[in-house]
Order: C-alpha cells, then sequence, then structure tokens
C-alpha cells in the first residue's frame, strides 16, 4: 500500500512539460509576421521595382508605361468620365452572362446529377461542347445574333456555364451515401433528401466552380468586346492598342484585376455564409 505514494513522488510533475510547451507557443505567436504584412508588401516591392525599372531607362514608355504614368492616365480617364463608363459597361455585360450560364449550368446539371436518365442524355453533349474553344464560336455568334449586344452576352453565358455544370455535377453526384441513406431511415422523402443533404453537400464544390467560371467571365468579356463594341474596358484596350498607348493597356488590365478579385472576395464572403456548418482546414 506504500508503492503508490512512493511511484507519485519520483514521477516529473507534468505542469512543467505543459507550462515548456505554451510558452513556446506564444513566443512564436509572438515573433510572426501579420499575415496581411505579407499580402502587401510583395505586391508593393513589384510596383517598386517596375518604377525603378522604367526610370532608369530599361523598360520605356512604348514598351511599358511606368507606375507613375499609369495612375495619371487613369486620373484623366476618371475626371473625363470614360473610366466609370468602360467599368459599368463591362459589369452589365458579366452579371448579363453569368445570370444566363448560372440558370443553365443549375437546371442542366441538376437533372444530370439527380436523374441517370438526364445523366445519359445531358452529359454526354456537355462533355462534347466544352471541349470546343468558346472563342471559336464567335463568328457563329455574329451570324445568329448580330453585332450588338447579344453575342457578348452569350458568349460570356457560355464561358461561365461549364465550370459550373461540371462542379455542381460532381459534386451532386459525389455525395456520401451513407448520408442519403442516413436522411432516408429518419424518414425524408426524395425532396428531402434532396433539400437537406444532397444539394448542402454539393454547395462546396459549387461555389469553387463559381468562382473559377467568375475568372473565365473576364478572359471571355474581352473577346466579346471585340464584336463591334462602342465602350466597355476590352473597347478601351483595343483602342489603345493601335496607338501604341501603353499606359491605358494597363490601366485596363487593372481594371480586369481589381474587378475579378472584388467578384472572388464576394464568393469567399458567400462561402463563409453558406458553409459555416462545415469546419474546414483553414492553413497552419
Amino acid at each position: 500500500m506504500t508503492t503508490t505514494p512512493e511511484r507519485a513522488r519520483v514521477q516529473p510533475p507534468p505542469s512543467a512539460v505543459d507550462t515548456v510547451t505554451l510558452t513556446s507557443e506564444t513566443a512564436r505567436g509572438a515573433g510572426r509576421v501579420p499575415r496581411w504584412v505579407l499580402k502587401t508588401i510583395s505586391p508593393i516591392v513589384l510596383i517598386a521595382l517596375w518604377q525603378l525599372l522604367s526610370g532608369v531607362g530599361v523598360l520605356e514608355d512604348d514598351t511599358l508605361a511606368s507606375p507613375l504614368t499609369v495612375v495619371q492616365t487613369a486620373a484623366g480617364m476618371w475626371a473625363d468620365g470614360s473610366l466609370q463608363s468602360a467599368v459599368v459597361t463591362s459589369v452589365i455585360r458579366v452579371l448579363a452572362g453569368l445570370g444566363v450560364g448560372l440558370v443553365a449550368a443549375v437546371v442542366l446539371a441538376t437533372l444530370a446529377g439527380l436523374f441517370r436518365r438526364g445523366e445519359d442524355i445531358i452529359d454526354a453533349p456537355m462533355q462534347m461542347l466544352r471541349t470546343v474553344p468558346v472563342i471559336g464560336l464567335i463568328p457563329l455568334l455574329i451570324i445568329w445574333f448580330g453585332i450588338d449586344e447579344e453575342p457578348k452576352i452569350i458568349l460570356v453565358g457560355l464561358a461561365v456555364t461549364f465550370p459550373l455544370y461540371l462542379n455542381l455535377y460532381g459534386g451532386i453526384r459525389n455525395v456520401d451515401s451513407s448520408l442519403v441513406e442516413a436522411a432516408r431511415t429518419l424518414g425524408l422523402g426524395w425532396f428531402g433528401q434532396v433539400r437537406h443533404v444532397i444539394l448542402p453537400s454539393a454547395m462546396p464544390q459549387f461555389l469553387i466552380g463559381l468562382r473559377y467560371a467568375l475568372g473565365t467571365a473576364w478572359l471571355a468579356l474581352v473577346f466579346g468586346e471585340t464584336i463591334n463594341a462602342t465602350s466597355g474596358i476590352g473597347y478601351e484596350m483595343n483602342k489603345a492598342r493601335e496607338f501604341f498607348a501603353t499606359d491605358i493597356i494597363v490601366v485596363c488590365l487593372a481594371l480586369y484585376a481589381i474587378l475579378g478579385l472584388v467578384a472572388d472576395m464576394i464568393v469567399r464572403g458567400l462561402e463563409r455564409g453558406l458553409l459555416s456548418w462545415r469546419p474546414a482546414f483553414s492553413g497552419r
């Protein structure tokens, strides 16, 4: 009966090990650079290097305008209203094309994902059409819909349809069958299983497709705005190309980048709201 206290006395106190571990973790966290600093320092360094190379003459304005010149050009375009007009026009075209593609992709992917007969009818044509370069359809779109807004919107719609379809279809088909079986055991009907199990489980994959589709939409719009466009970011960029105005071209490219970043941030906000129920790894 006296061996238990003796063993307890010879064992090292666990609090010492815990104290060392906690102290090291705290010290490591205190010395870590904030993430926002790391995210902003690399673009600032690149812009500074760009300005330096332009200042010493390595990069001439005919080759690539300096950041200072680009900022001055953007300010001038803002002052005469051409910048705001181009952004509004392009955003409207992207939103219209995204709406068309979103409706088409959701309907087709839902039918193909939930029904075997729908898969037999829909999936094979979609897999063939997605390999066709969307840009190669521009001549046909001009013949079918003319040179007004319709071919631009349809071109964007086609560009976003396929990534949305593939991700939503894959998300539906990759739902864990045990979850569906559990919902059936609990008494949920078919519509209840679709609403409460299948579609929520496919939502993460669908949002990934939406992020990819938004980037594709802006890429398609660059080509779409070459179709007899009289306004828009692509129109301003094509007009600047004829006069070798690299400052205006860089301004337009920066606008595409900023608008794409804003669209991605919006989708990330949707992910945090719609997927708050799902714990996920956020990096180390």
